[in-house]
């Protein structure tokens, strides 16, 4: 195993994958829910492995065939994550988020239980928030995908694993983690606290990736 990759991988997913964008936040509602949330965690992660895979196995044979191709698209995706990285750090500074509702339940005030969910409905959701969300291709295939195409033929495995440990565990943590996270994002410091560790991370893996 060689662990630099792996290391790799792992530090370039999390700076894509920890945003509360939308299929984040669906699964964070979710988890505050406590309504299928080991089906919406397995289903989330089963997919990033795919996607994670894809890319880089697709992403190395196309760096073979048409280096200057892929190089010039990994850096659009990196002025897409500089770009996304600089929006993180200004909404630190300025922040615009509603917080979140830890009663965000369903359930009427004053009751002890949400309505109970359909199993269907909910994975179906789930799908369509991960493979009908063109920035999980741009992350995934591209940016991931491209990075890892970069890497020594025999460590492109290791940086996959890495970026699939980290989306496992962010997915498990987020899911099950989240009716204990409700009451920390009532308030906005904590957006702004989580907003300016992305943008920063964001900005310091564009910069590392300029090689």
């Amino acid at each position: 195993m060689n662990w630099l990759s792996f290391s790799h991988g792992a530090a370039l997913c999390a700076s894509l994958i920890v945003t509360i964008g939308a299929q984040n936040a669906f699964v964070l509602r979710q988890g505050i829910m406590r309504s299928h949330v080991g089906k919406i965690v397995a289903l989330c992660a089963l997919s990033d492995f795919i996607l994670i895979g894809a890319g880089v196995g697709g992403a190395s044979v196309l760096v073979e065939r048409y280096p200057v191709f892929v190089h010039a698209m990994l850096y659009v995706g990196l002025a897409y994550l500089a770009w996304f990285g600089i929006n993180a750090l200004r909404r630190a500074v300025r922040p615009s988020h509603a917080v979140l509702d830890a009663n965000a339940s369903g359930a009427a005030p004053g009751t002890s239980a949400a309505p109970v969910q359909r199993a269907m409905p909910i994975i179906l959701m789930t799908l369509a928030f991960t493979w009908l969300n063109p920035h999980v291709y741009l992350d995934t295939f591209l940016l991931i995908g491209t990075a890892g195409a970069r890497e020594p033929a025999g460590a492109r495995v290791a940086f996959a694993l890495g970026a699939m440990a980290v989306s496992g565990v962010w997915f498990i943590g987020l899911g099950y983690g989240a009716r204990a996270l409700a009451p920390l994002f009532r308030r906005a410091t904590a957006w702004r606290v989580l907003d300016g560790a992305i943008g920063s991370m964001v900005l310091l893996l564009a910069v590392t990736q300029l090689r």
